[in-house]
This record gives C-alpha cells, sequence and structure tokens, in this order.
C-alpha cells in the first residue's frame, strides 16, 4: 500500500457519492497513492510529452494530452481512436507504472466492478480557462469493463449525463484525489464528461491533472 500522503490540508473525509446507476463517486480514495503517482509522472511526459491533439474537424484541443500503458487515446483528422505507437515519437507509449494500475484496480473494486485492470491511461493537464467539453466514451472494444477518473491538483466541476442529449445533467466538484468510476450499465458507461477549472492548488500549482484509466484493446 502506498505511503500517506504528506498534503493533508486537501484530504477530506473519504466517502462514497452513487452520481448516477452504475457511476459511483470516491472522495479522497487516491490521496494515499498521490505521492507514488507524482513521483513516476515526470518519467511518463518525459518519454510522451504532452501535446495538444487536433480534432477530426482540425481545431486543437486546449487540454494538453498523453498517455501511458499498453494503447494511447488520439484524436486526429483521420478521427478517434486508440494506438500502441505514439505519432511524435514513434515509440510505445510508456509503461502503466504499477501504482497507476493499483490505484484504478482498488478504486474500480470500491466502486463494485472487481477485476478491472486497465491497459491504457489518458493522462490530461489543464490550465485556467482549459475544459473538455460534454463527450461520450465509446472509443473501446468492451463495454463490459468501467471507467475510472482520477482527479489532481485544482478542482472542477464534474458533469455527468445519460447516453442522450436531452437526458438531464448533474454537476458535481472533484477535488484532489477523488476518483469517480463508473461503467457496465450503458447510461453511465456512454455518458458525457466536461471539465472547469479553478483557484489554485497548494501541490500542483495552477493546473489540474486527470488520469483516465479504461480498458481499451
Amino acid at each position: 500500500m502506498p505511503d500517506l500522503p504528506t498534503d493533508a490540508g486537501v484530504a477530506e473525509e473519504h466517502r462514497e457519492e452513487v452520481i448516477a446507476p452504475g457511476a459511483v463517486l470516491l472522495r479522497g480514495f487516491a490521496l494515499p497513492f498521490v505521492d507514488n503517482v507524482l513521483a513516476v509522472l515526470g518519467d511518463i511526459t518525459a518519454q510522451a510529452p504532452f501535446r495538444h491533439m487536433t480534432t477530426p474537424w482540425g481545431a486543437a484541443m486546449s487540454v494538453a494530452m498523453t498517455n501511458c500503458g499498453e494503447a494511447g487515446w488520439l484524436t486526429d483528422r483521420t478521427g478517434y481512436r486508440y494506438d500502441r505507437v505514439d505519432p511524435e515519437t514513434g515509440q510505445p507509449w510508456p509503461v502503466m507504472p504499477e501504482c497507476f494500475r493499483e490505484l484504478a484496480s482498488r478504486a474500480a473494486d470500491r466502486a463494485g466492478y472487481p477485476g478491472f485492470v486497465p491497459d491504457a491511461c489518458l493522462i490530461n493537464r489543464y490550465a485556467p480557462g482549459t475544459r473538455l467539453n460534454l463527450h461520450q466514451d465509446r472509443d473501446e472494444r468492451d463495454y463490459a469493463h468501467p471507467i475510472v477518473s482520477v482527479s489532481l491538483g485544482l478542482s472542477a466541476t464534474f458533469q455527468f449525463g445519460g447516453p442522450k442529449r436531452r437526458d438531464a445533467v448533474r454537476s458535481f466538484v472533484v477535488r484532489h484525489g477523488d476518483a469517480v468510476v463508473w461503467g457496465r450499465y450503458v447510461a453511465a458507461r456512454l455518458s458525457r464528461r466536461g471539465r472547469a477549472e479553478e483557484r489554485e492548488h497548494p501541490l500542483l500549482g495552477n493546473q489540474r491533472i486527470n488520469l483516465t484509466f479504461r480498458r481499451a484493446l
């Protein structure tokens, strides 16, 4: 088990909140993993630097992204996809650290999805003013596996809706160390998410890092 976090000032009572059928917000769940995660994050981004990907319609994304694991999520003029090779370096994506894998697996287990072993981790870096608009996660091959989203640094508003645009959207503030897990039920698995940064964090400064773990291959 990782060491306990040193930034006790940002810790809050660990609790679980059901935000939709099959979707759970785990308050503070990632805090015991933070030191180890941040210690290896620099190695990942040194091998596969953050970049602003291009959407299929040619717009540059404001969110900086990279990946680790057996496959990485990509977007460019040819569309959305997973690929084993980083197109910027021509090399495989960095190996997913064990502390990443353990964090995702334990969060999924706590949320009621035992046996989850991610093979892809999308790493997003948000500066103030950047956001990821509501979207659907449906590029993976098997929807039976959950998605685990971990928030580090700045607080943000997490918007969670249903599979249809007319479905109601609920908003939740996610803070440093929170994890959101959803899957299995179509209404949760195909939900759209959004992000919006606010304030400054004492450990990560003027940014927010989001780790999204998936079973992609």
